[in-house]
């Protein structure tokens, strides 16, 4: 089959006799052998098993990685796919007859971006990323081209010291083995680097593993029993160094230190969160008069950005740890005027208002499932002049700006932001404000 355009998410789309076919590994103007994976009434999942001709556009890969599915594709042409994704998505899920979307914003590295990275142990000495679509296979990884070269040096010693030791990798079939995962974080402003093992029961050679990996700010070991949902589960204990580390943000020319513990949630680019949140601050407006509710806060990055600008921030998120590290990265920075609390939005926005009063703007930057309908009513309730949508993802995106327009408010603007070349992943902040 012939691929003729791109589909959300990044899948070529093809069409055979009007059904169609999502095509996992192709791009517009490659024609590709596929099998299919899963089939429907009206459509079909493939991936491509041979490349017979290919697309005039396509580009040979760095190297093999399926975090970086994009990288076929000319970095030119990934802007232009995610602008015109994010413009369909609110065309057609949030029936915008003409959405205004801005220019994408560009990503300041195209590679070796990432401050944050997870690898997975496998077998014959494997540490890389799990094969798309399976949990079973391991794909080794000789070069992460999204990772610096100092987070690629640190994983190769990590994978000497499991192969000298004779440490097996973990599997989830069996529930037998040690090694889970190595979580690596980079301060790309600081400098420091940390990295954290993951494992079943039992014990490691922690000594050895402290000689194999130096100059780190912080190691430390997670020790996980069962099928583990994710590396954050089970005890964590910190074998050198320090616990945390620290990152410096610039937005519009003023520099706020963070100061991001193990399991903390920081944007993963942090060059472009720069960028994103200077396009929060834009496009917030703010005077210096406005109280602003920033939902969904985490450790506090978009409200203290805000808060030089602000009379007063209030943030909410239900992660009692990320309060924590909010209320200490606001001290960390001597601001006084942002208070942060632990709770559910849902059930946090009232008693909210009636201890801070109403909101003049209010911020949300929801997970990708976007808001729930009783949340987008609670928004609503409040009142707020304007509400600051960061979304990274566009399909949910769309329903809720469409919620928020039909409670009484137009959608001035939407600027994607490109958090992740590569990829086809799209984040992009979206201006509502009320009506009359």
């Amino acid at each position: 089959m012939t691929i003729d355009s791109l589909a959300f998410g990044g899948s070529g789309v093809a069409r055979l006799d009007g059904y169609v076919v999502f095509v996992q590994g192709a791009v517009p103007g490659d024609r590709v052998r596929a099998e299919v994976v899963k089939r429907k009434r009206s459509y079909a999942e493939a991936r491509t098993v041979e490349l017979l001709a290919p697309s005039a556009e396509r580009v040979e890969p760095r190297a093999a990685h399926p975090g970086a599915p994009w990288q076929i594709l000319p970095y030119a042409r990934q802007l232009v796919e995610k602008q015109a994704q994010v413009g369909e998505a609110l065309a057609r899920i949030g029936r915008f007859g003409e959405p205004p979307v801005e220019d994408i914003l560009p990503a300041a590295e195209q590679w070796r971006y990432r401050n944050k990275l997870e690898y997975s142990f496998g077998p014959e000495a494997a540490l890389g990323f799990h094969r798309p679509g399976r949990w079973d296979v391991i794909d080794d990884v000789d070069d992460d081209v999204l990772a610096s070269e100092r987070v690629n040096a640190l994983r190769a010693a990590v994978k000497e010291w499991a192969r000298s030791e004779r440490l097996t990798p973990y599997d989830r079939a069996d529930h037998t083995g040690m090694l889970r995962n190595l979580v690596v974080r980079e301060g790309r402003r600081s400098g420091q680097l940390q990295a954290r093992l993951v494992t079943g029961p039992g014990a490691v050679p922690a000594e050895s593993l402290v000689a194999a990996a130096p100059a780190l700010a912080g190691l430390l070991w997670t020790r996980t029993s069962g099928v583990a949902e994710s590396t954050r589960e089970g005890d964590t204990e910190l074998l050198a160094g320090i616990d945390s580390i620290e990152e410096d943000v610039t937005v519009a020319g003023e520099t706020l230190a963070f100061r991001i513990s193990p399991h903390a949630f920081f944007q993963t680019n942090t060059e472009m969160a720069e960028r994103l949140y200077e396009t929060v601050v834009e496009i917030a407006g703010l005077t210096g008069r406005e109280r602003v509710f920033d939902l969904f806060c985490g450790i506090g990055t978009i409200a203290l950005a805000l808060s030089t600008r602000a009379r007063e921030v209030w943030g909410v998120e239900v992660s009692e740890s990320a309060v924590a590290d909010a209320i200490g990265n606001a001290r960390l920075n001597g601001i006084d005027n942002a208070r942060f609390f632990a709770g559910d939005v849902r059930t946090a926005m009232r008693p909210l208002v009636e201890e801070a009063g109403e909101p003049d703007v209010i911020v949300v930057d929801p997970p990708r499932a976007g808001l729930s309908q009783k949340v987008v009513r609670r928004v609503l309730e409040a009142g707020a002049r304007k509400i600051v949508y960061v979304s990274c993802n566009p399909t949910t995106l769309a329903p809720n700006a469409r919620q928020i327009v039909d409670g009484g408010y137009r959608l001035a603007t939407v600027r994607p932001v490109d958090m992740f070349p590569q990829t086809p992943h799209i984040e992009c902040v979206a201006l509502l404000e009320r009506a009359g």
